[in-house]
């Protein structure tokens, strides 16, 4: 019989009045392998906290039955030691004093590993991480014997680790069984009965409706012949006799019609599925670049410090093209994307170029406009449009009035993505832009580039973002950059 590692009983996490999460029960099994996705803010670190006992419930029991090892997202290391076998594994440098943020994620995971513990407590384990030390993850946790639970916004690390999928939704936990494409899957499924029950709900409510304006046409017609019969004559009895009944059953009538609308009242309302409309992001004329290949390098060498980073490469990136740039950490993919930002010696870019980016850092905004405001100062799309552009990245209801001054480090980020594809550039340059985004707001962004009439160069680890957007890849190796 498989051992219980956690259980959750009767928990509510409230923050400054707000419900984050109510679990009546939840239970982590022996050889549980579970992914935990959900919008950012939703409760999925909070749920992993309790798990790890980082943090207590507002009410409620957390029981913890084994010791676990937890990866933590945004702690930095704050020693290196570490099994030297995985210290060597992942290539982390014994000598530099200042580690890369991809260095430190190595870090972390060889210090998570170089001790056995029953269960496994990841949050966002990829974050800065190349595809050498995604393998790593995934072929460590592949085999692993215990209970592994995982935060990821990486898909493919999701499908290859997991076999079951908590949703954290709404303060509640939504349990799926199968991988995050299994769970695609089912909620795809869930979208095509609500969308049958919608259907269904409607048809009842008009049938419903219908009835019940026949039924007070018909009381309106018996009112009618009744003022009749008494204009008529009140000489006869049989007359008045005839008066009471019709009367009596206008009366029955008025009711039976009640009786519907109450029905009608009553029936359980099922929303209509939201469908989202396909986005185009049009180049104005003052923008539009006619070169075919607006940026280009003849034998460009590129140096940091006294490292050669890429040596006498040639290249062509096409106008329109979404292209992908990979290769390992430390070489050199995000000091190409400064250079050509910088428009650096070496470089042939398009006088018309107008250059958007995003680079690896935690954004802040200074002005006191509302997010709303914000995007619309800086754009000449309609308010209409904008409002589903940002209900894509997640700002709705009351985030549209938050001043963006007050924005999360997150928050920033999805603002910032919106205002590149908002703004009057023709080239956008993105610098993993998936690093801090929930797969909600990764599979927002993959609709952005989709729907982009420019040029995009961007680099990113991730596989599964990587395969749904970019027309070309290019890849770093030993001072390269070589098309694949």
């Amino acid at each position: 019989m498989e051992q219980t590692c956690f259980e959750l009983e009767n928990i509510e996490v409230n923050y400054l009045d707000k419900e984050i999460l109510k679990i009546d029960r939840l239970a982590v099994h022996q050889f549980d392998r579970i992914g935990i996705v959900g919008k950012n803010g939703a409760g999925k670190s909070t749920l992993l906290k309790l798990l790890a006992g980082k943090m207590e419930p507002t009410s409620g029991i957390v029981k913890r039955h084994v010791a676990s090892g937890y990866f933590e997202q945004l702690e930095a290391p704050t020693s290196f030691e570490a099994d030297a076998a995985f210290i060597g594994k992942l290539a982390i440098p014994k000598d530099s004093e200042i580690l890369s943020g991809g260095e430190q994620t190595r870090l972390k995971l060889a210090q998570t590993f170089s001790h056995y513990y029953e269960a496994y407590l990841f949050d966002e384990p990829t974050t800065h991480l190349d595809q050498d030390g995604i393998s790593f993850l995934i072929e460590e946790l592949r085999y692993y014997y215990g209970a592994l639970v995982i935060i990821s916004h990486d898909r493919d690390v999701l499908d290859e680790l997991v076999t079951t999928i908590w949703e954290v939704r709404d303060g509640q936990v939504h349990v799926y069984s199968g991988n995050y494409s299994d769970y695609l899957t089912q909620k795809q499924l869930e979208r095509e009965q609500q969308s049958l029950a919608h259907e269904q709900y409607l048809k009842e409510k008009s049938r419903l409706e219908k009835a019940a304006q026949e039924k007070m046409k018909k009381a309106e017609k018996i009112a009618q012949a009744n003022n009749m019969s008494k204009k008529e004559s009140k000489a006869k009895a049989n007359r008045m006799f005839e008066t009471k009944s019709k009367a009596s059953s206008q009366k029955a009538v008025h009711k039976a019609a009640k009786a519907i609308e109450q029905r009608v009242e009553k029936l359980e309302v099922v929303e209509a599925v939201q469908e989202e409309r396909q986005i185009v992001f049009r180049q104005s004329k003052a923008v539009e670049l006619h070169n075919k290949f607006p940026i280009m390098a003849n034998r460009l060498t590129l140096r940091i410090a006294n490292k050669i980073l890429l040596e006498e490469v040639s290249f062509q990136l096409p106008l329109g093209k979404k292209i992908a740039i990979s290769g390992p950490n430390g070489s050199g993919k995000s000091t190409l994307l400064q250079y050509i930002v910088n428009q650096g010696e070496g470089l042939t870019i398009s006088p018309k170029v107008k250059i958007g980016y995003f680079h690896q850092m935690s954004y802040q905004f200074t002005s006191d406009e509302t997010v709303l405001q914000f995007i619309k100062n800086r754009s000449d799309y309609d308010e209409g449009f904008l409002r589903s552009i940002l209900h894509l990245m997640q700002f709705d209801g009351t985030d549209l009035i938050k001043t963006v001054k007050s924005l999360s480090g997150g928050e920033a980020i999805r603002l910032h993505l919106c205002q590149l594809f908002l703004g009057e550039y023709n080239i956008l340059i993105l610098d993993e832009p998936t690093n801090f985004l929930d797969i909600h707001a990764i599979e927002a962004l993959e609709k952005f580039i989709k729907g982009y009439e420019g040029t995009v160069i961007f680099v990113s680890h991730d596989k599964t973002f990587v395969k749904n957007v970019a027309d070309l890849k290019f890849h770093i190796k030993e001072n390269k950059l070589i098309q694949i």
